[in-house]
């Protein structure tokens, strides 16, 4: 598995390893002591979810405050999305920045969120399956989030 750092401290692209041959694919989709040791601390993810949505479903951006903040590692399972990450860490030097990366099941990529960031995704694709490993429990009264159209994030 390949680990990128994204511009955003602590976000990080993870691509599989493909191994194919005449029955098909196998590639690993996360490892958690490689991720672990490339962030330099444990993460225990402790829920999944998974939502399906149509073409131009717009989801986001969506994070938990406080204790019931959230790392993340999400991926595309069916069909395609421009998923987009924003840092509102206010300590963070790259507070207010966001990225934006396409995630399919072709590409079979996943993202790392680290605590402290908002997180969304448009559907490019009917019938898109996402998934989300958290390391925290959903807890609705501490959900907050943002618009997708904010001036001051500028999001295309």
């Amino acid at each position: 598995m390949k680990i990128t750092e994204t511009k955003l401290k602590g976000c990080l692209i993870l691509e599989p390893q493909f191994f194919e041959d005449n029955r098909g694919i196998f590639f690993e989709v996360f490892k958690k002591k490689e991720l672990c040791d490339f962030l330099g601390y444990e993460v225990d993810f402790v829920q999944e979810n998974k939502s399906i949505s149509k073409k131009g479903v717009l989801r986001g951006l969506h994070f938990q405050t406080g204790t019931a903040a959230q790392a993340k590692l999400v991926s595309v399972q069916k069909g395609e999305v421009d998923d987009v990450i924003v840092d509102i860490r206010p300590d963070s030097e790259s507070f207010g920045k966001y990225i934006k990366i396409n995630l399919s099941d072709i590409n079979n990529k996943s993202i790392f969120i680290p605590k402290g960031m908002a997180h969304g995704f448009v559907a490019l694709s009917n019938n898109v399956i996402f998934t989300y490993l958290c390391d925290n429990y959903y807890n609705p009264s501490m959900e907050s989030g943002i618009l997708y159209n904010d001036a001051d994030l500028a999001i295309d």
